[in-house]
């Protein structure tokens, strides 16, 4: 091989070697950039999947929780309408704050309705009186009182729960249990919020549940605060989350529906007024005529007529009663 011939070959190569040199200085970059952006998608792809995989996992997680509330406040529901069915008298008696048995109970109507009677026969009545007062005193009267006592009892009972709501709220924050919030309060508050907690304290002694215990603690003090306390409860019993902050915003309504309790009553105190003296005035007007001429009014209870009169009064003034009470009874 000629001279000629190996210098004409070397420079090719060393031509071809510069072009690919520059080539490769030109095309690296968008290789390498190209390299990157690679890298760069699979990472985002690998994140993407990962983050819906997790939100796939967050999502059957609460839907799974979403069925655990549903599917206990169903229960909760179910055990309400069968609580509500059927009320017996010992728990009326409950309810009042009572501790007498039924038994104990039959015979103070008995003996009520004996009174009554005796009472009406003795101002000189007919038998007629003497027999309506001893229905009325023996299965009316004494359960408007277990209904009267009981309807104060819850009175007092929504007049403190929303502060017995409070410590267990800072408790929970503390880092003490739910046991010992419990104790604290039926230690601490006064009745009947104490003793309706410590019932619930002493049942989980013996071995009753929570739910049970607060169910219990429902049908004895049948309230709209008391149902809530008890979903709240059961609910992070069965799913978890955060006790303080669902019993804090529970706590907050409670304290809203004590105040528009009392607007409530404040705004209706005109109809509560209007209505006392409307249904205060016959029964007022009979007895100062009573006073001033007794033989003028004598005549509706001596005679026939004049005791169908009564009774058809006595039946209308208890008609028109019950609706002015209707009209300013407000339920929210």
């Amino acid at each position: 091989m000629s001279d000629s011939l190996m210098v004409i070959i070397a420079i090719a190569l060393m031509a071809g070697l510069s072009i690919a040199g520059i080539g490769y200085a030109f095309l690296a970059p968008t290789i390498n950039n190209r390299d990157r952006t690679n890298k760069r998608i699979k990472a985002v792809t690998r994140t993407a999947r990962a983050a819906h995989s997790v939100s796939e996992e967050m999502d059957g997680k609460l839907k799974d929780r979403r069925k655990a509330v549903q599917e206990k406040l169903k229960e909760l529901e179910n055990s309400q309408k069968k609580a509500k069915k059927k009320i017996s008298l010992r728990s009326r008696i409950e309810r009042a704050g009572l501790t007498i048995t039924p038994s104990n109970f039959y015979i103070l109507s008995g003996v009520s309705g004996v009174v009554f009677a005796v009472l009406l026969w003795s101002m000189g009545q007919g038998y007629l009186f003497a027999v309506a007062g001893l229905f009325v005193g023996s299965l009316g009267f004494p359960r408007w009182v277990l209904g009267f006592l009981a309807a104060r009892r819850q009175k007092a009972f929504s007049r403190e729960f929303a502060n017995a709501i409070d410590v267990i709220v800072r408790g929970v924050k503390s880092g003490l249990p739910i046991n010992e919030c419990l104790q604290i309060i039926a230690n601490e508050s006064p009745d009947p919020v104490g003793g309706e907690f410590r019932d619930i304290v002493e049942s989980q002694r013996v071995g009753v549940s929570m739910d049970q215990a607060l169910l219990r603690m429902l049908e004895r003090m049948p309230l709209a605060e008391v149902n809530f306390f008890t979903i709240v409860l059961t609910i992070q019993a069965k799913s978890g989350g955060n006790l303080s902050e669902a019993l804090g915003n529970l706590s907050i309504v409670l304290r809203a529906r004590k105040l528009m309790r009392a607007k409530i009553k404040s705004m209706s105190a005109e109809a509560t007024a209007s209505a006392a003296i409307i249904g205060s005035l016959p029964p007022g007007v009979m007895l100062i005529v009573y006073m001033s001429t007794p033989d003028y009014i004598m005549t509706l209870f001596t005679e026939p007529a004049g005791n169908a009169m009564l009774v058809a009064s006595g039946i209308w003034m208890l008609i028109g009663v019950l609706v002015m009470k209707k009209m300013i009874s407000f339920k929210f």
